[in-house]
């Protein structure tokens, strides 16, 4: 008998020669989470104890499938497959009741058939069952058996084919469908060689994988921790593929196999292990780290079926088939194995990621003789069924058992979830459309809040918006000439003497500002001009009937006053007399002082206030410096008249402010500069 990657391969009876005459052959086996092993034979149903009693029989109205094992669907229903259909066995009730088993998908007596079923899963978790009918599609029901969506191998999305690129015609799933418990996902292949990834919820496809370089025909294995794991049995090759995307993330060699529906079983510590016929247990970890088991195989020995995991989830049991002899030839890429008759099978039961082997037992021993005289000696028995046995009854295994939830809980976890970007291109492109759209968003924000906060004005509404504004520049402009024109008067007047034609154009420049300023802020105003906000150095004229004065107050309340006075005589002060005092005094903040040798007479204080705008407005601003001021106590009242009667007539200017602000023992706080300029009319 040849065994090898071609796929030839043969399982033995190893039960005693009474057995091997019975003609009643057990499909594959379910071990169920109740510690039973389930299987049909024929149009019968069973449920075997882990000693290998029958615990009850349920009869079939269909021969079922013995080359796909049930499916269990919860605590209470089991799914197999029987003359394409699917039949829901009630668990619960035991013993023979042709009322156990019911239809759940296919025709009913009298119609016609769907088409070949190739695969069944049932996720309870999930609520969904999925149904492969061949050249049909993949369905997908609820437990009730209300069909939810299907799928075929082709879709077309935005104007795309997806599936089936190479052949669109006689293209159609071929495998069983895998359910990904963690990511929600089910996957399958098709006749091209692709596996697909699809969403439990609808049939859009996720992403579609291409293997047809390598084969068409490959098993599929649902890590449950952010892995899927694709074995092609002709390569003896294991990819790792990551599930949100599909990629292979490593791949990894192994020992041939023996047919074509090989594939591994993974533990909840994320390794895979697969037998091969080289009689080796191939165990790869997470990562792709490899081990082989044992350490040093017999030259004889050949492991035929997939392993199975203990309850616990850590450990798997492996079945390894001692043969009579055995010979290994390679041509070109496929590995041939012959081999005789078997003798023996050791089952072993060991944790891959420890290497630890806590159980070990060749068939010939208790275990076996145990079997035989059980109610399998009806049957014939494979590796495969005796495999299952020695897994449900717990042998040697110190390890406690878990539940399913408890056991995703522990591989989920193990899932890396990648952050995906929804864009694939050039990064610099992309990172400068993101700045132009963050610009246009910033405009378009910027509008809004003009519309929301100016556009509502009362003032522009009905009026043509671009004459409003470009008046409103024009009058910007105008302030900006009068400024400059102001600052250099008020500059020429502090440094010398000026007639009086330069201080009334002085005068009337500083007016027509202040009018400018104050339509900025009200007729032409968008919300964000103060009054008087940049009202710059005031020049305004003091008139009392007898003397004509100009104040100037700069920007450190420093106050500036020149006065002119009228008399028959001259002063006996020279034009470059200066004379400078200081005053400390608490209680008084203002005073006018004037000195001529000893004489000193104040004749009053001048209030004096500042005029409209162009507009006539009667509007007055208490915060301007050429506003109005009232108080003989001056000193935060910078404007005031020095005029003495019997004076000569002579021009005479005053500087007073602040200059320092001391304390001393009587407590004043406060420092007045005088400065007097007299000059001979």
């Amino acid at each position: 008998m040849f065994l090898g990657k071609a796929g030839f391969s043969s399982l033995y009876s190893l039960a005693d020669e009474p057995i091997r005459k019975t003609s009643h052959r057990l499909s594959k086996p379910l071990v169920g989470d109740d510690g039973r092993i389930y299987a049909c034979s024929e149009r019968n149903f069973f449920a075997f104890e882990s000693n290998g009693t029958i615990s009850w029989t349920a009869h079939l109205n269909y021969t079922c499938n013995t080359g796909m094992a049930p499916v269990q669907g919860g605590k209470a229903n089991i799914y197999l497959v029987a003359e394409n259909r699917v039949l829901k066995i009630n668990i619960s009730d035991t013993g023979t009741s042709d009322s156990a088993a019911e239809v759940f998908f296919g025709p009913q007596p009298g119609q016609g058939s769907p088409g070949d079923i190739i695969g069944l899963s049932v996720s309870t978790s999930l609520s969904s069952v999925f149904i492969n009918v061949k050249n049909r599609g993949l369905f997908a029901f609820s437990l009730c058996g209300q069909l939810l969506w299907s799928a075929g191998p082709m879709l077309y999305q935005f104007g795309y084919r997806q599936g089936c690129k190479k052949n669109a015609t006689d293209c159609y799933f071929t495998s069983v469908p895998v359910i990904d418990l963690c990511e929600a996902s089910v996957y399958i292949s098709n006749t091209d060689g692709e596996l697909y990834s699809l969403s439990v919820r609808s049939p859009h496809f996720r992403w579609v994988q291409d293997f047809g370089s390598y084969d068409k025909m490959f098993t599929i294995t649902a890590g449950n921790n952010g892995r899927l794991y694709v074995t092609i049995p002709v390569k003896s090759l294991v990819f790792a593929l990551d599930v949100f995307t599909g990629n292979v993330l490593w791949q990894n060699s192994i020992g041939p196999l023996s047919t074509t529906e090989c594939a591994p079983v993974v533990d909840s510590n994320g390794w895979i292990s697969i037998g091969s016929l080289d009689g080796f247990l191939y165990s790869l970890s997470p990562t792709g780290a490899l081990k082989k088991f044992p350490r040093t195989a017999r030259l004889d020995s050949v492991i035929q079926v997939n392993p199975l995991l203990d309850c616990s989830g850590y450990a798997v049991y492996v079945a390894q088939t001692e043969m009579e002899g055995k010979m290994s030839r390679t041509i070109g890429e496929y590995t041939y194995i012959s081999a005789m008759k078997p003798r023996t099978v050791v089952f072993t039961m060991m944790v891959p990621a420890t290497g630890s082997i806590y159980w070990s037992q060749s068939y010939a021993g208790v275990f076996s003789s145990l079997l035989s005289d059980s109610d399998l000696h009806h049957f014939v028995l494979d590796e495969r069924i005796l495999l299952a046995f020695a897994a449900a009854s717990k042998t040697g295994n110190p390890l406690p058992c878990r539940t399913i939830r408890q056991k995703l809980a522990s591989t989920c976890s193990q899932a890396k979830p990648k952050c995906l970007s929804i864009y694939t291109g050039n990064e610099r492109a992309i990172l400068l459309f993101l700045l132009f759209e963050s610009a246009v968003l910033i405009i378009l924000a910027g509008l809004v809040r003009f519309c929301f906060i100016f556009w509502r004005k009362k003032k522009i509404q009905g009026q043509n918006l671009g004459n409003f504004l470009e008046k409103r520049r024009s009058l910007q402009l105008k302030r900006k000439v009068f400024g400059r024109t102001i600052t250099e008067l008020e500059q020429k007047a502090a440094e010398e003497a000026v007639s009086n034609e330069v201080l009334e154009e002085l005068s009337n420049l500083v007016r027509e500002k202040e009018g400018i300023e104050k339509k900025l802020s009200t007729t032409y105003s968008l919300g964000r001009d103060r009054a008087g906000g940049l009202r710059s150095k005031s020049l305004l004229p003091l008139y009392d009937g007898k003397s004509r004065s100009y104040s100037i107050q700069g920007s450190k309340k420093e106050s500036v006053t020149i006065f002119h006075t009228l008399s028959d005589t001259s002063s006996g002060e020279t034009s470059g007399e200066r004379e400078t005092s200081w005053n400390f005094d608490e209680d008084k903040q203002s005073a006018v002082i004037a000195k001529d040798k000893g004489k000193a007479k104040a004749d009053r204080a001048v209030e004096v206030g500042s005029s409209n705008d162009d507009e006539a407005s009667e509007e007055k601003d208490e915060g301007s410096p050429s506003g109005p001021s009232s108080s003989s106590r001056g000193f935060n009242k910078p404007f005031f008249v020095e005029h003495a009667l019997d004076e000569p007539k002579e021009m005479k200017m005053h500087v007073e402010g602040e200059v320092e602000s001391k304390e001393d023992g009587s407590g004043s706080t406060w420092l007045k500069r005088r400065r007097t300029f007299s000059s001979a009319n």
